[in-house]
């Protein structure tokens, strides 16, 4: 059933594209504002009751349901259950026009259109960039939100408590945002938790992805980007999923100040210590091609995930399993 579940879902949303604002969407982000305005009083304990509080409101009531439809074996509705939470917790076409349209920009030669539209999507200054940075920030949000729309929630889906911990996930990684990334949130102990939190429930989803990028890219580089960049970044969580992705498609992703050879001060002058690590990832600059090869690899991804679910759920069928 969580093949199928999961299945139907993409195919339902492939077809039907649940929107960014929906009203489902912005009940609980009403809800995460409302916790936030009655719960911080300037100490991250306050933030810590706050998320498990959102947590119990919205994953109980999911796991409820499930199991009382389970209990008394209805299958169909379980499995209908199923498909709508998957649905809606899912987002791998929430933001897929915004990255068509920036290649559709960028590949008619019209850069203010595609700084336009990387702005909305991104929410950041795009003024002045020119083509290869363009292209580099929407690989990046792209990789990004696939892992953190797509495989993070396929992978606590298939966890024992199901269509909850799918929740779980998509409202964890909402509040490790919302608690933290806004200006006035900002360097507040308020969302010190919640960011904590995320980083923990995403720890094996984001070397999962990492993994099934380099098996359907270029393996060899996506590792070796891995294992000598993945830390350069400030988050490493993303720093894996982007230095593997990159290593995986020859693309060149980070800052100049993640991808430069690291410099050490010894007395008077310095030395540089790229004898001692990488001193520039694996690839070339992106650019429209990287675009490209985004889409390309995002969908391998998603087929090798599908198939391996396939296949273990043809082996649990198959020894008896429920």
């Amino acid at each position: 059933m969580t093949f199928l579940s999961i299945l139907c879902a993409l195919l339902l949303e492939q077809m039907k594209p649940l929107r960014a604002d929906n009203p489902i969407y912005a009940e609980i982000k009403s809800l995460a504002l409302r916790m936030e305005t009655w719960f911080n009083a300037g100490h991250s304990s306050h933030g810590r009751l706050g998320w498990f509080l959102m947590m119990a409101i919205l994953m109980v009531p999911t796991a409820l349901i499930y199991w009382v439809l389970k209990y008394y074996d209805w299958f169909l509705a379980a499995f209908a259950w199923n498909v709508l939470v998957v649905y809606l917790t899912l987002g791998f076409r929430h933001y897929s026009h915004y990255f068509t349209s920036i290649q559709l920009a960028l590949s008619a030669g019209d850069d203010a259109a595609a700084r336009a539209l990387l702005a909305e999507w991104t929410k950041q200054d795009t003024i002045g960039l020119d083509t290869s940075e363009i292209s580099r920030i929407a690989v990046e949000k792209a990789l990004i939100t696939t892992h953190r729309s797509v495989f993070g929630v396929f992978f606590w889906f298939l966890m024992p408590l199901g269509p909850a911990a799918a929740v779980m996930y998509r409202v964890s990684e909402y509040l490790a945002r919302a608690w933290n990334e806004p200006e006035h949130m900002r360097n507040e102990a308020f969302g010190q938790f919640a960011a904590r939190a995320f980083y923990w429930i995403d720890w094996i989803p984001v070397r999962l992805t990492a993994v099934a990028f380099a098996v359907v890219g270029n393996f060899e580089d996506a590792i070796y980007a891995w294992r000598n960049f993945a830390h350069r970044w400030n988050d490493k969580a993303i720093g894996i999923i982007l230095s593997a992705g990159g290593g995986a498609m020859g693309v060149r992703l980070g800052t100049p100040a993640e991808n430069a050879a690291k410099v050490v001060l010894v007395d008077a002058g310095t030395v540089d210590v790229s004898d001692m690590e990488p001193d520039m990832l694996p690839g070339e600059e992106p650019g429209i091609r990287a675009l490209q090869s985004t889409v390309g690899l995002v969908w391998r991804a998603l087929l090798l995930w599908m198939m391996l679910l396939l296949l273990c759920s043809g082996a649990a069928w198959l020894g008896g399993t429920p």
